[in-house]
């Protein structure tokens, strides 16, 4: 089985899917019971700081529309509409798992019929795309390089567990290399077509996308004979996606330069590219943060020092239809390195 085909699985299948169990996912301790953070659950602040970019851009394109994508625990789209205030008249959220659906219903219920829910993107849209740590759970190819050659890398069965198995392929990385014998990386394919589908349905509007990930010189140093997959489970990483199936998150980091070729490609103008430190910095993150409590300052501390999240996620900003000039990459731009 190609391992796309098996992260899919391992992730969404019905009743067994990592993200289709009734499990907690999200949350800052492991004694929560949660299996990992996201930039939300951290502070409100990150939430209320996005708001002003997403704001700004709503304004810029005459949209009054939100759509979120892969909204987690709905944590980030309460963040978004209280901040947002009238400016958002409808928030739409397209979300494939039931579980995660029920929990956002739970969590957004006060907001009544402005939160919608979608299981597709609908054929025309017009408003502002938010897509915080998506991308990376989209399913990808393994490739492994022999020394000789690129094969595909997938999962078979051995006896009673699963185990690696290449065949050829004509797939291959964007980038020449060179790279060591034994290598093994991802390309993901999925995540692209998303954002060219993406382009095709908007109309008129922007899309933010925030993830952690590396353009694709950096995506593909020779010294990166692992790649970038990695599990997830009671705030623990490993390795091995072939152990514990359907218990622990799956995720590769994003090429960001797959991303914005794409984009690009079907229609996007690519408005900005940066480390998230620089684009929440630039939204005004530190604002009054000195009269803030001790925990609020150690949330953002993570949020923006380089060896937590700050450098690691990044933001990329695209936009149809309409021109402007995000706010959150005014300073630190990084478009040139994609």
């Amino acid at each position: 089985m190609p391992f796309d085909r098996f992260m899919a699985l391992a992730l969404y299948a019905p009743g067994r899917g990592y993200y289709a169990r009734g499990d907690r996912q999200f949350g800052a301790m492991p004694q929560s019971g949660s299996d990992f953070v996201t930039a939300p659950e951290l502070t409100p602040r990150f939430g209320r700081t996005l708001a002003r970019q997403v704001a700004q851009a709503l304004d810029a394109c005459g949209a009054a529309e939100v759509f979120e994508f892969g909204a987690g625990s709905g944590v980030l789209a309460g963040q978004l509409i209280e901040a947002l205030g009238e400016r958002v008249r409808r928030y739409a959220i397209v979300e494939l798992s039931a579980t995660l659906r029920e929990r956002q219903q739970q969590a957004l219920a006060r907001f009544g019929d402005r939160v919608q829910w979608l299981d597709t993107l609908p054929q025309a849209i017009a408003g502002v795309v938010v897509g915080n740590e998506v991308l990376d759970a989209m399913p990808v190819h393994l490739l492994h390089f022999d020394g000789q050659r690129w094969l595909e890398r997938g999962v078979v069965v051995a006896g009673d567990r699963f185990a690696w198995g290449d065949r050829p392929t004509n797939l291959s990385p964007p980038e020449p290399g060179p790279f060591a014998p034994g290598t093994v990386t991802e390309i993901n394919l999925q995540a692209q077509a998303f954002v060219r589908t993406l382009a095709d349905r908007l109309g008129r509007g922007a899309a933010f996308f925030i993830d952690y990930g590396f353009p694709a010189a950096e995506y593909y140093l020779p010294q990166r004979i692992g790649g970038t997959l990695m599990c997830h489970r009671a705030h623990r990483a490993d390795t091995d996606p072939l152990v514990d199936v359907g218990l622990k998150d799956i995720t590769a980091h994003v090429d960001f330069s797959a991303i914005a070729l794409a984009a690009q490609d079907a229609g996007f103008e690519v408005l900005g590219y940066t480390s998230q430190a620089n684009f929440l910095i630039n939204c005004g993150v530190l604002d009054g943060l000195e009269a803030a409590d001790p925990r609020e300052i150690a949330a953002v501390q993570r949020l923006i020092q380089e060896h937590e999240m700050g450098e690691l996620f990044k933001v990329l900003a695209l936009a149809k239809g309409c021109r402007f000039d995000p706010i959150g990459f005014v300073r630190g731009d990084r478009t040139h390195r994609l």
